[in-house]
């Protein structure tokens, strides 16, 4: 009786130190530090120059992180400022009107058109008195009045010569001439413009954590070149199902545990996203009733932590 009420004691006791330890484990959630970043790349294709930087440099706004090699561009950039230089003669041309030499020949013209109207005018008026008095033929005079008529014409014709030689070109032409180096302009400062892509310089301070290409290699256009990490855009990362979550919302705040400093961080939730169907599920029953969803909350550090960088975990423990 003794040794079988000690075996009771014993399981007791056994059961008792599993269901206070066992059971209240902690429930460990894993995530890791993430950082902002943002993509080096040229619009042109082009061959790698010369790299100005190495992956674990901090660069800061307007620095030269890497020079291009594109002579493709250069070549379209002569062109393009030869087609502007034509254009603005052209447009000059056309402001300016005509020589001042072709406008004197167009008056000459006018001149001697109009001598010739006054002769063929005269005479008309001389065979009209001649027919009016009967000696002069109807034909005679309708030969006389044709000749005057044409010489009315032809001095009218002379005459827009003149007054178009003096005017210069049409209002609408100049605008055309105008419109033409416009568009010149525009296809310089296009070409311009993927000159400028040949010299890639830092837009936003951070580090630099990968170079992908080497010096001498070609890039298509788009191609990345480096990686820059925002180093003051972090933040920490949690897939949870959705049973952890517990009415997590944004703008909570929790405590999580970093390995790497043996020291635990206040983190504040600004993000909480469903990672969809493709994510990591667990069913909740073994029938599969229905099935616990994959959420990723992200949350920043709620202070500075000096040498804290991406990739390092961070312990949830509920």
């Amino acid at each position: 009786m003794m040794a079988l009420a000690a075996f009771t004691a014993v399981v007791i006791i056994v059961g008792a130190i599993g269901f206070f330890t066992i059971g209240r484990e902690d429930e460990v959630i894993q995530g890791q530090i993430d950082v902002e970043e943002y993509r080096v790349s040229s619009k042109v294709p082009s061959r790698i120059l010369e790299i100005r930087v190495k992956e674990g440099d901090y660069v800061h706004v307007g620095d030269t992180l890497v020079i291009l090699d594109a002579p493709d561009v250069e070549a379209k950039k002569q062109q393009a400022e030869s087609a502007e230089n034509a254009a603005a003669a052209m447009s000059e041309m056309a402001q300016a009107g005509a020589r001042r030499e072709q406008i004197q020949a167009a008056y000459e013209l006018w001149q001697q058109a109009k001598a010739g109207l006054d002769i063929h005018k005269k005479s008309y008026e001389r065979v009209q008195r001649l027919f009016d008095e009967g000696v002069m033929s109807e034909q005679k005079r309708d030969e006389a009045y044709a000749g005057y008529k044409a010489y009315e014409a032809q001095e009218k014709a002379a005459k827009s010569q003149y007054d178009m030689a003096r005017n210069g070109a049409r209002s609408e032409e100049k605008a055309a001439a105008l419109a033409q180096v416009n568009r010149a302009k525009g296809a310089v400062s296009e070409v311009s413009s993927y000159v400028n892509e040949t010299v890639q310089t830092a837009q936003m301070e951070g580090e630099v954590s990968n170079i992908y290409p080497k010096v001498g290699e070609l890039i298509g256009s788009g191609s990345p070149i480096m990686t820059i990490s925002l180093m003051h855009d972090m933040w920490g990362a949690f897939n949870m199902r959705e049973d952890q979550l517990n009415g997590m919302r944004n703008g909570d705040t929790f405590t999580a545990f970093v390995p790497a400093f043996n020291k635990e961080m206040a983190f504040k939730i600004y993000s909480i996203k469903d990672q969809g169907s493709y994510a990591t599920w667990k069913a909740t029953k073994t029938n599969g009733q229905y099935d616990m969803k994959t959420f990723e909350v992200k949350a920043r550090p709620m202070e500075q932590l000096d040498g804290l960088r991406p990739g390092m975990s961070v312990i949830i423990k509920k």
